[in-house]
């Protein structure tokens, strides 16, 4: 039987920096080590030795720290070697140049961590949960990343896994045993159980919807007129210029885009071309556009010149724009000729701002976090949200429940309850992968980066 394979990663980003990390896991780690480090005794695990690396050419290639991990007991579960040379681009691809030459393969993207979960380190979602800590923008992605990391999501399954189990236990047992003094599948208390089940997979599909604001960020619509400041806002909120500022009308076309951090949320704030009647075919095509990202942003930031009239907007703009996702911005407020604008969306929180010199800019981003503490603080007590992946197994076992309690209700074989409480089983399974879907696994773990 062949050897399986030991696989190789450079684990930090590519380019110049001070120490750079290679990854080795596999059954050859504890024999490359001792040859890399010209050393005959063993190495004690978890521990870093300071030494130099012996290519297979006897060449030294630098001064690394070697650490090494037993099976069983590191990230894969397999055994592992950590290799941290300078981090000279040049010095790295030596060393994996070498390690190839020794018999070592190319890690596949996500590879560490499919090891970990087929070695049982880790659960799917707990795996998943490793891509959003890397890739995660914000402080309340990194919260929820790090609750899925550390079973969250596993523990919650598993709860209703087990719950699911009690109801199909009883009904199994009728089927077994018809004879025995058991309760029938016509009794209330199946019925009641599936419900509550129901109800809970409801509410942790319903958090599907935080996930991409965690992961993707809010969107932020800065609307308004022409010349009304939403450049000057794009620009005063991201401390950039980021946005072209000009008297001229239509000098924003098209949409601008930057991302910024409030409250622990990651914002993407999109400056759109400035609504009015008329404009060349250029500026029509703008316009449009904006109508059209006013059909998926989260929050609405109206940008209002305090010295003009209050604009007429589109119908197909103010039906997206409510109290709980929109901000009136009364700008050029240090102006003269500036008035209160109460009768602009009156319903609305209003700031009065003024971007040239800076005031109310706070008062903005007060604003914008009250709107999303208040319309999108994270659900329940455990704050779990699950991903797009999650909420479709969760929906698959929902309806099997559904069909299961229906089947209770019209009286039906216990057999054929059995069947869908089977089916809601392994539904919740392919959450944290107590499944063998090999192409499922092929699909997730492509998305990884490499080393990782």
């Amino acid at each position: 039987m062949l050897e399986p394979d030991t696989i190789v990663a450079l684990s930090t980003p590519s380019g110049e920096s001070a120490v750079a990390l290679i990854r080795l896991s596999g059954p050859s780690c504890a024999r490359l080590a001792e040859q890399l480090m010209d050393r005959s005794e063993a190495l004690r695990p978890r521990y870093a030795y300071y030494a130099s690396y012996h290519a297979i050419d006897g060449e030294i290639l630098d001064d690394c720290l070697f650490t090494y991990f037993v099976a069983g007991k590191s990230y894969t579960g397999d055994a592992m070697l950590e290799i941290a040379p300078h981090g000279n681009p040049l010095i790295v691809q030596k060393i994996l140049t070498d390690l190839l030459a020794r018999g070592c393969r190319s890690a596949q993207p996500g590879e560490f961590t499919r090891q970990a979960f087929l070695n049982g380190k880790l659960d799917l979602s707990q795996a998943e949960a490793v891509a959003d800590l890397i890739h995660t923008r914000s402080e309340r992605g990194l919260e929820v990343a790090r609750r899925q990391l550390h079973g969250a999501v596993g523990r919650k399954i598993s709860l209703l896994t087990e719950q699911l189990l009690a109801v199909q236990a009883r009904l199994e047992a009728y089927i077994d045993f018809p004879e025995e003094d058991l309760p029938t599948e016509e009794e209330a208390g199946p019925a009641a159980d599936l419900v509550v089940l129901i109800h809970q997979i409801n509410e942790m599909v319903e958090t599907r919807r935080y996930s991409a604001l965690l992961h993707e960020g809010i969107r932020v619509l800065i609307v308004g007129k022409p010349n009304a400041g939403k450049s000057s806002l794009l620009n005063a909120l991201t401390g950039t210029d980021r946005s072209i500022v000009s008297d001229l009308p239509g000098t924003t076309r098209d949409y601008v885009s930057d991302r910024l951090e409030i409250n622990g949320w990651c914002l993407e704030i999109l400056d759109t071309a400035g609504l009015r009647e008329g404009g060349d075919d250029i500026e029509q095509i703008g316009m449009a556009r904006t109508l059209e990202l006013a059909e998926s942003a989260d929050l609405f930031l109206l940008v209002v010149d305090a010295a003009a009239p209050s604009p007429a907007l589109p119908e197909d703009l103010l039906s997206h724009m409510r109290a709980d996702n929109t901000l009136v911005l009364e700008n050029k407020s240090d102006l003269p000729a500036a008035v209160p604008h109460p009768a602009c969306l009156p319903d609305c929180p209003h700031i009065s701002t003024s971007f040239l010199d800076g005031s109310g800019l706070a008062d903005v981003r007060q604003g914008v976090g009250s709107l999303i503490e208040s319309g999108l603080s994270l659900p329940g007590a455990d704050g779990i949200v699950v991903n797009a992946r999650h909420a479709d197994a969760l929906e698959k076992a929902a309806a099997s429940l559904e069909t299961a309690r229906k089947r209770l209700s019209e009286g039906e074989y216990a057999e054929f309850v059995a069947a869908e409480l089977r089916e809601a089983v392994h539904s919740l399974g392919e959450v944290v992968g107590k499944i063998d879907n090999e192409r499922m696994l092929d699909s997730l773990f492509q998305q990884f980066c490499i080393g990782k």
